[in-house]
């Protein structure tokens, strides 16, 4: 690990006085600590926010829950509000990494988590979202968990978070403070970028800016909370492929669905179009697998990922019938077995 200088901010106006292209915000560090450690991330300063005051707290507004950007993981996913209101982010949370990281790990940090591409760890390797213009390795190479949609010739990597899955197909939105101390909303749609040819550049945020707090809607009543993660082994293991699904009925009909999906996209992936495709229609095999085919029509695929297509399309119908009630709620998640790729 290279040298650093380490400060720690005791209010918001001191952290953003300390930011700028060299700093590096450290909250839990889950994720950034690992990548110092391989120098895959090498700023020259850390700045502390720990110490920050307002931003561990979880209050109710009339528009819904606001969630502050140091709560921890396992805070957050214990918070009876969540558990009961908004479940299938409790399940997506506990799905993700070990007890131990959950503890450390926060709700904003979680966003902002590097991807997993084994090419983007390894210095040694060529990367465009490490050095632009060098190349993605990935292409051509060990593909088995980079993305099969939102990808481009300069990057597959996938999105990692289990958190930002559901958070997506909850529709929050973030509240991001500049520099001058203007505090703006954040959909993940506007959060994200797409790999295009600059795979470095992952968010819209600005290097001085700081996310402060998630806000979730009203819960949807009588609304069905669905979380399902496949991946290759039990427990702390990455998703193969994730889906997050939030359905209402009304009578013999979808009312509305969300849909996102996680290990398939360059970012948490969510396609309204699919969404659009099942609300207000009687939910059966044949409408689940047309949303199927919808999604997956621009997939770009691999040749240690093609398997993404069909076991995407498993668990997506599989979570719809769930969802919809055409067969029994799952236990857990699930693991893939490696005939299924």
């Amino acid at each position: 690990m290279r040298s650093f200088d380490y400060r720690r901010a005791d209010s918001l106006a001191a952290a953003r006085e300390g930011l700028g292209e060299a700093a590096q915000i450290i909250a839990g560090g889950t994720n950034l600590l690992d990548l110092m450690k391989l120098q895959v991330m090498t700023p020259k300063q850390l700045l502390d926010i720990n110490r920050v005051p307002g931003l561990r707290e979880i209050t109710e507004t009339e528009n819904g829950l606001k969630i502050g950007a140091l709560v921890s993981n396992s805070d957050l996913a214990a918070d009876p509000r969540i558990r009961s209101d908004y479940p299938v982010l409790a399940r997506a949370i506990l799905a993700g990494a070990s007890g131990q990281i959950r503890n450390k790990a926060t709700t904003g940090g979680n966003f902002l988590q590097r991807t997993r591409c084994p090419y983007f760890y390894d210095t040694s390797m060529a990367c465009n979202k490490r050095q632009p213009g060098s190349s993605c390795t990935a292409i051509g190479g060990i593909s088995r968990m980079t993305a099969i949609l939102g990808v481009s010739e300069h990057c597959i990597a996938a999105h990692p978070s289990d958190m930002a899955v559901a958070m997506r197909a909850l529709d929050a939105r973030l509240d991001v403070a500049d520099a001058t101390g203007d505090v703006r909303q954040v959909g993940m749609d506007e959060l994200y970028c797409l790999p295009g040819e600059r795979p470095d550049i992952e968010t819209t945020l600005a290097p001085d800016d700081i996310i402060t707090a998630v806000h979730l809607p009203q819960k949807q009543s009588g609304a069905v909370h669905v979380y399902r993660k496949v991946r290759d082994r039990a427990s702390y293991a990455f998703a193969l492929v994730s889906v997050a699904a939030i359905v209402t009925r009304r009578e013999q009909r979808i009312a509305t669905a969300a849909l996102a999906f996680g290990g398939i996209g360059s970012r948490p992936w969510r396609n309204s179009e699919v969404d659009e495709m099942l609300a207000g229609e009687v939910p059966g095999e044949p409408l689940f697998a047309a949303a199927a085919d919808r999604l997956l029509a621009e997939a770009r695929t691999e040749e240690g990922n093609a398997f993404k297509t069909r076991l995407t399309r498993r668990t997506m119908i599989s979570v719809l019938r769930e969802a919809t009630g055409l067969e029994p709620a799952s236990v857990g998640t699930d693991r893939v077995e490696e005939s299924a790729a």
